[in-house]
C-alpha cells in the first residue's frame, strides 16, 4: 500500500474526503518527524512507539578497495510495534 492508497483507505473508513485524510496524514508525519528531531518519542497506545537510537562511530571497509574508512556516529529513527499491532499481524489465518 502506498501513500495515495493509504489516504484513500482513511477517507473511506472515516467518511471524510481524501484531501482531509491527506492533510491529517501529512500533519501526523510532520509531527512525528519534529518530535524525533527534538530527541523526543511518540507513543501511540496499542500501535507502537517512535523513538530515536544512537549508532556509535565505527570503522568500515570500502568494498571495492578494501580500504578502511571511518563511519561517523549517527542518530536513527526506530519504531517498536505495540502489543495490539503484534497480535493483529501474528494472528493465525483460518
Amino acid at each position: 500500500m502506498n501513500k495515495s492508497e493509504f489516504v484513500a483507505a482513511i477517507a473511506s473508513r472515516t467518511g471524510g474526503t481524501q484531501a482531509d485524510a491527506a492533510r491529517f496524514l501529512d500533519a501526523m508525519i510532520e509531527e512525528v518527524q519534529s518530535t524525533l528531531a527534538k530527541g523526543g518519542e511518540v507513543s501511540i497506545t496499542g500501535f507502537g512507539k517512535f523513538a530515536t537510537t544512537k549508532r556509535a562511530a565505527r570503522t568500515g571497509r570500502n568494498p571495492q578497495t578494501g580500504e578502511a574508512i571511518k563511519i561517523a556516529a549517527s542518530t536513527l529513527p526506530k519504531f517498536t510495534a505495540g502489543a495490539v499491532l503484534k497480535a493483529a499481524v501474528s494472528k493465525k489465518k483460518k
